[in-house]
C-alpha cells in the first residue's frame, strides 16, 4: 500500500476520526505492517502489548476470559482497533486471527500521535501557530461535536466574525471525512448573530459518504440555538476534463503594494477626514489582523466616498501555516473571505456622514483547484446588483500563475444605520 492508500484507511478508523489530517499523516509514516495466519496469536490476555492494532484485513476473535462470563465474544472486522493505548499497558483479553489477517501496528514509542489536546492547555503549543490557526482550533467533545472559541485577538467587531463561523463550521467539517476527500464546494447561512464571549459549538451531520463524494451539515449553536449553518460537499481526487475561460486581471504584483495597515495610518493623518472618522479608523489599526491584505487600486483621494461596486486586492495568511493539508488552507481561505466581501454593494451608495451596515445572509463558494492560504491570493469582487435591502456580490480567486482556485457568491443585508449595537437576537 502507498501512503495515500494508508491514510485513507487510517481516516476511516472511528478512533482516528477526531484526530487532524496531518495527524494520520504522520501515523501513516510510522506504523508497521503485521500479517497473521488463521489460528495466530495476535495479542495475549495480561501480557504486555507492543502498541496500537488497526485492522486492515480479515477477521479476529476476542476470546472469553477464563471466569467471566459476563464478557462476550466478539468480532473484530476492518477499521477495528485494539491494544495498548486503549485498555491500558496490557490486553485484557486474547485476539486470535480467525483468517488471514493483515494489521497496520503503531507502536508505543508513537502513541502521542493519537492525543489531541484540549485548548485550555495547549497555550504554548497554540501560541506557535500562526494567528488564524489559532481562530480556527476546535476542541472535540464528541466524534461529531467540537467547540470553538473567539480569542481575544481575533477581529470581531462587536459580534463574532462571519468569517469566523466559515472557517470552524468547515474546519469543523473536514474534521469527520476521510482524508483523500477533499471540500470542493459549501453553502452557509447567518441566521444569529454571535456572541463573543461564550463558546460556540459545532455540530456535525454526516449526511453522505460515498466511494468518491461525502456530504456533511454543521450547525453551530450558542445558548441553545443555531446562529450558523454549513452544507459542505467532499470529493476524492478524480481525473477529468480541464478548461479554464476566466482570466485573470492585470494588476501590480503584491509586493509593490501598500499593506492594509499602513493604508490606514495614512487615513488617520489626512486632514480632510472628520476626525470621528480618523478615530474610528485608528481604533482599527490597533486590532492584531490575521490576514494580510494589499488593495490593487487604494483610494488616492477621501473626498470621493461613492466608488464603483468592484474592487480587486491580494490576499495570505500572515505566518507560515503549520501544515499543508488542504483542509486547512481551505478553512483559512473561506476565514479570509468574508471580511470585504459583503461591503462591496454598498460602494455605489456611500455618501458623507452617512452611516451604513452590511450583514451577510449567507456565503457560498466553490473549491476548483489546490491552493496555498499563506501564499499571495489575488481576490476579485463585483457586485452586480443590489435590490430591496439586499446586495449581491461574486468572487474570483486566482494564484499568482493565473490559475482560477476559487469562486464565491454572497447575498448581504444593507441598510443605512443611525447605531449599531450588537445583540444577541435575530439578524433580520
Amino acid at each position: 500500500m502507498n501512503t495515500e492508500s494508508v491514510v485513507e484507511f487510517l481516516g476511516n478508523v472511528p478512533l482516528l476520526q477526531r484526530l487532524p489530517s496531518s495527524s494520520l499523516k504522520r501515523i501513516s509514516q510510522v506504523v508497521v505492517f503485521k500479517r497473521y495466519d488463521r489460528g495466530d496469536y495476535v495479542v495475549r490476555e495480561n501480557q504486555d502489548v507492543d502498541g496500537v492494532y488497526f485492522l486492515l484485513q480479515g477477521q479476529a476473535q476476542v476470546l472469553r476470559s477464563a471466569g467471566e462470563e459476563s464478557c462476550p465474544e466478539s468480532l473484530l472486522k476492518r477499521f477495528d482497533c485494539f491494544g495498548h493505548g486503549i485498555f491500558g499497558d496490557v490486553y485484557s483479553a486474547d485476539v486470535v486471527a480467525l483468517s488471514e489477517l493483515t494489521c497496520l501496528l503503531l507502536m508505543s514509542d508513537h502513541r502521542a500521535l493519537l492525543e489531541t489536546i484540549p485548548f485550555r492547555d495547549s497555550d504554548k503549543k497554540l501560541e506557535t501557530l500562526c494567528l488564524v490557526e489559532q481562530i480556527l482550533y476546535l476542541e472535540p467533545l464528541d466524534l461529531n461535536v467540537f467547540r470553538g472559541f473567539t480569542p481575544p485577538n481575533a477581529p470581531t467587531y462587536g459580534k463574532v466574525y462571519g468569517g469566523q463561523l466559515v472557517g470552524q463550521a468547515l474546519a469543523a467539517a473536514s474534521k469527520t471525512v476521510e482524508t483523500m476527500k477533499i471540500v470542493h464546494n459549501f453553502h452557509s447561512y447567518f441566521l444569529l448573530v454571535g456572541d463573543i464571549n461564550i463558546p460556540i459549538i459545532f455540530e456535525v451531520n454526516r449526511l453522505r459518504d460515498g466511494n468518491n463524494f461525502a456530504t456533511r451539515r454543521v450547525d453551530a449553536r450558542q445558548k441553545g440555538k443555531t446562529i450558523f449553518t454549513l452544507f459542505a460537499s467532499f470529493q476524492k481526487k478524480q481525473q477529468g476534463f480541464i478548461h479554464q475561460e476566466s482570466t485573470m486581471p492585470h494588476t501590480p504584483t503584491p509586493e509593490t503594494l501598500l499593506p492594509r495597515e499602513e493604508l490606514l495610518e495614512r487615513l488617520v493623518t489626512d486632514p480632510l477626514l472628520p476626525r470621528d472618522y480618523r478615530d474610528k479608523v485608528a481604533s482599527e489599526i490597533n486590532v492584531p489582523f490575521p490576514i494580510d491584505i494589499r488593495f490593487c487600486e487604494p483610494k488616492d483621494s477621501s473626498k470621493q466616498p461613492k466608488s464603483s461596486p468592484r474592487l480587486k486586492y491580494w490576499f495570505r495568511a500572515k505566518g507560515k501555516l503549520s501544515d499543508d493539508d488542504q483542509a486547512l488552507h481551505r478553512s483559512v481561505v473561506a476565514f479570509a473571505s468574508d471580511l470585504i466581501f459583503a461591503s462591496i454593494s454598498l460602494n455605489p451608495h456611500r455618501r458623507e456622514g452617512m452611516s451604513v451596515a452590511a450583514l451577510s445572509l449567507d456565503h457560498s463558494m466553490w473549491f476548483h483547484r489546490s491552493l496555498r492560504a499563506d501564499d499571495w491570493l489575488l481576490f476579485v469582487i463585483v457586485s452586480p446588483t443590489a435590490f430591496e435591502s439586499r446586495g449581491f456580490a461574486t468572487g474570483k480567486m486566482f494564484n499568482r500563475k493565473g490559475q482560477l482556485v476559487v469562486s464565491l457568491t454572497q447575498e448581504a443585508l444593507l441598510r443605512e444605520a443611525v447605531t449599531i449595537k450588537p445583540s444577541f437576537g435575530a439578524k433580520l
